[in-house]
């Protein structure tokens, strides 16, 4: 099944049914948002729910909202997949593989939704693209074992971590190259895992404007999915709703020779295997 968060007058979320968007929001408004319905008893009974509602809004209507509009936490991998650690190498940062996922936080206010502008800051020309799947969270945890990380995971979905790369390199830490407004395009739709299968088998591609920036499969990266939920978990309290993005695969701009970054009327599709493709254009600020 494949869930959004979406606008039509008004916020709400619902399913993907055919060209049309059930909109539980106003069939289950006890649920005001999917991160409700997430953590709820009613989550498992999805398919029953969907399937005794007929009509709704077409889905070429609706406007897209990142999956999970205010999560409360957003949390990124860094350098986890081997081609991009070896690729950030060879463009002069120094960098080592560690024993223990590297992560930082994004703010849910830096999220955009499909087919919505990312926001090129007017106090940079360096933004750059960084395909990646993300795992939503549905059942809090803490101290999560990988033996039973997939039991908290309510679906995938695909993130785009653009980073305007000189505020990134401001200090060791890189939050703040990681946080502008309308840099963090999440979407179209969270795809429930009995629609996916393997997650750690799917194919991932980037392309600008058409052309092939990205590609690899999720069987690539340095940390898995368990690995990830059980470190975070050690953390924070995982809640429903949460997301982690799992890190991006070699091709980002900064890297190549020449580099190359994004510039207004440029537009990024992230594709991955059985979930979709994720559509955006960039707008200067």
């Amino acid at each position: 099944m494949k869930l959004l968060s979406f606008s039509e007058g008004r916020e709400s979320w619902g399913a993907v049914a055919g060209e049309i968007v059930v909109d539980l929001g106003k069939v289950l408004p006890h649920y005001p948002t999917l991160a409700d319905f997430i953590a709820s008893a009613d989550y498992i009974r999805r398919d029953e729910i969907v399937s005794a509602v007929k009509s709704g809004p077409k889905l070429s209507e609706v406007s897209f909202l990142p999956v999970i509009p205010r999560p409360e936490k957003i949390i990124c991998v860094v350098r986890n997949y081997l081609d991009h650690h070896n690729e950030a190498l060879a463009s002069g940062l120094k960098r080592e593989i560690t024993e223990y996922p590297p992560i930082f936080l994004r703010v849910w206010r830096s999220q955009v939704g499909h087919n919505e502008p990312i926001i090129r800051p007017k106090v940079s020309d360096h933004l750059d693209w960084e395909g990646e799947m993300a795992v939503v969270i549905g059942k809090a945890g803490r101290h999560i074992s990988q033996a039973d990380a997939w039991g908290h995971v309510a679906g995938y979905s695909i993130f785009n971590d653009v980073s305007v790369r000189d505020w990134q390199r401001h200090a060791q830490q890189i939050a703040s190259g990681k946080n502008f407004v309308g840099t963090g395009p999440f979407g179209p739709w969270l795809v429930t895992p009995d629609d996916i299968g393997d997650p750690a088998k799917l194919r991932i591609e980037t392309r600008v404007n058409g052309a092939v920036m990205q590609s690899s499969d999720t069987s690539m990266l340095i940390f898995p999915i368990p690995r990830l939920i059980e470190y975070c978990s050690t953390i924070f309290d995982l809640v429903p709703g949460d997301v982690i993005a799992t890190g991006t695969p070699a091709g980002v701009g900064f890297a190549r020779k020449p580099q190359i970054f994004l510039k207004a009327g440029d537009v990024v599709e992230v594709e991955i295997e059985e979930i979709g493709v994720l559509r955006n254009h960039v707008v200067d600020e």
